[in-house]
């Protein structure tokens, strides 16, 4: 697929065939933010998601449902695929959990119609605990 920006068209043939003299540099290094931006952006919904139903999951016990483990299934398959491609944002993970969690929390809060102090202040899961294939909060 090809790209274009403000500049143009992204020819990713001119990089490969080493004509490094008719690229765009400018244009090659916004495709290249962009692209991380994006991967960022999906880690942080994807990890938002999986915080907030390993919350619910943890302080609502008794309405656990095949849909929540499901979800949470989902959610940890994602980034282990943005790991493959990505493999710098193995890396931002910690940073993430911190960044998302107030809105997981939030949604939790909404979705439990428990009141916001039920949860703790910081993340109670580590980024190893929420991206663990068996981890399930008790």
């Amino acid at each position: 697929m090809m790209r274009t920006s403000r500049s143009g068209p992204l020819k990713p043939r001119l990089l490969r065939a080493g004509r490094f003299d008719e690229v765009d540099i400018e244009h090659v290094a916004e495709e290249i933010e962009d692209m991380g931006k994006r991967d960022k952006r999906e880690l942080h919904s994807r990890l938002t998601v999986l915080i907030l139903y390993l919350l619910k999951w943890k302080w609502q016990p008794e309405k656990k449902s095949a849909n929540w483990g499901s979800t949470i299934v989902t959610q940890r398959a994602e980034p282990r695929r943005l790991f493959e491609q990505s493999p710098s944002l193995k890396t931002k993970v910690q940073d993430a959990v911190e960044e998302v969690y107030s809105d997981a929390m939030e949604g939790a809060t909404v979705e439990t119609g428990l009141p916001a102090r039920t949860f703790p202040r910081k993340c109670p899961f580590t980024p190893d605990q929420i991206l663990d294939r068996e981890f399930l909060p008790e």
